[in-house]
């Protein structure tokens, strides 16, 4: 049985790898970023429902009085 050659792996792979990298990289540069994005005013907003404004209880049906 004839064994396999791994002789040429490591330059297949680096090249494989570089490859990669460079079109990778011309598709990066395609794409336009803004230099200075603006900052975006990031307040809370707030809701007014109607169950804040009154009290309210769960009653469990275990915590219920027994009849």
């Amino acid at each position: 049985m004839p064994q396999l050659n791994t002789s040429t792996w490591f330059i297949t792979i680096i090249s494989m790898i570089l490859a990669l990298f460079i079109l990778f990289q011309s598709k990066f540069t395609n794409y336009s970023f803004y230099l200075n994005p603006s900052h975006k005013d990031t307040k809370p907003v707030t809701y007014n429902t109607p169950w804040e404004k009154k009290w309210t209880k769960i009653y469990l049906p275990l915590s219920l009085p027994q009849h």
